[in-house]
């Protein structure tokens, strides 16, 4: 049987992908293990300096593979939480805390925790024909995996809350345009501009890069003073980096620069 996640790596980018097209890549547990596995692996691995992340098949992601869990009549209901817990929210917290830029191609529809996971990656592009979906409640459950967190900071609370409880539909194109997610894109294109975008950030100054993230990331809960001084903080250490001192060189030479992150 094919591995339900999938890796290959080219220079500093790696590339994963969601493999049960059969099951528009629902997750069991086995899979959700794999994939934090892989996620950890690409945080820790110096040569890896961009994640691509994207679905096989028509679909990128529908969440929990609910037979894999299945509630039978009379049985102990299972639990949510330690799922959760365990398997899903270490997903999200690697995506978020990496220190290098995690691109997001959805290919098709993507719902439930597969909605949520994507809408953890930096960038996020999605094929014209792409659905967000955030299913919950029609299960009678809330959004997870960082849902209720990602809606509301991207979209407000009218819309997040509209999403939530009547768990439309929502195309690529008016997710864009709500600031969802960063760009709709044609599904031919969708691969191939991830791709570019996701070795373009490869190539540039990852030790930068992981300092945005940390700081955006900050900002959510900080004051202004705090953010204000973890910037400051943050630009110091930047400052002191051999990227910037190239960058700087490159910019007066007028020539391309070669940072090593």
């Amino acid at each position: 049987m094919a591995s339900p996640v999938l890796t290959s790596q080219q220079e500093g980018l790696l590339a994963i992908t969601l493999n049960r097209p059969d099951r528009l890549n629902a997750f069991t547990t086995g899979m959700l293990e794999q994939f934090n596995t892989v996620l950890q692996e690409a945080a820790d691995n110096p040569r890896v300096r961009t994640v691509l992340l994207t679905g096989a098949g028509r679909g990128f992601c529908v969440g929990q593979d609910l037979n894999d869990r299945a509630v039978t009549p009379g049985a102990a209901p299972p639990d949510l939480g330690e799922s959760l817990e365990h398997r899903y929210n270490p997903a999200v917290r690697t995506m978020r805390s990496m220190p290098k830029p995690v691109v997001v191609a959805v290919n098709g529809v993507a719902a439930g925790a597969g909605a949520n996971l994507a809408l953890a990656g930096d960038v996020v592009f999605a094929a014209r024909s792409a659905r967000f979906i955030q299913s919950f409640a029609k299960l009678g459950l809330i959004p997870d995996s960082g849902g209720t967190y990602f809606l509301p900071r991207r979209i407000g609370t009218a819309r997040a809350m509209g999403l939530a409880l009547l768990g439309d539909s929502l195309g690529a194109e008016k997710a864009a345009e709500w600031g969802l997610i960063w760009a709709a894109v044609d599904d031919e294109s969708l691969l191939e501009t991830a791709t570019d975008v996701a070795r373009e950030l490869a190539a540039g100054p990852t030790g930068g890069f992981a300092k945005t993230k940390e700081a955006i990331n900050a900002s959510g809960g900080n004051s202004l003073d705090a953010q204000l001084d973890l910037e400051r903080d943050l630009q110091r250490s930047a400052g002191y980096s051999a990227d910037y001192a190239e960058g700087v060189a490159a910019f007066l030479a007028k020539r391309a620069p070669q940072f090593k992150g």
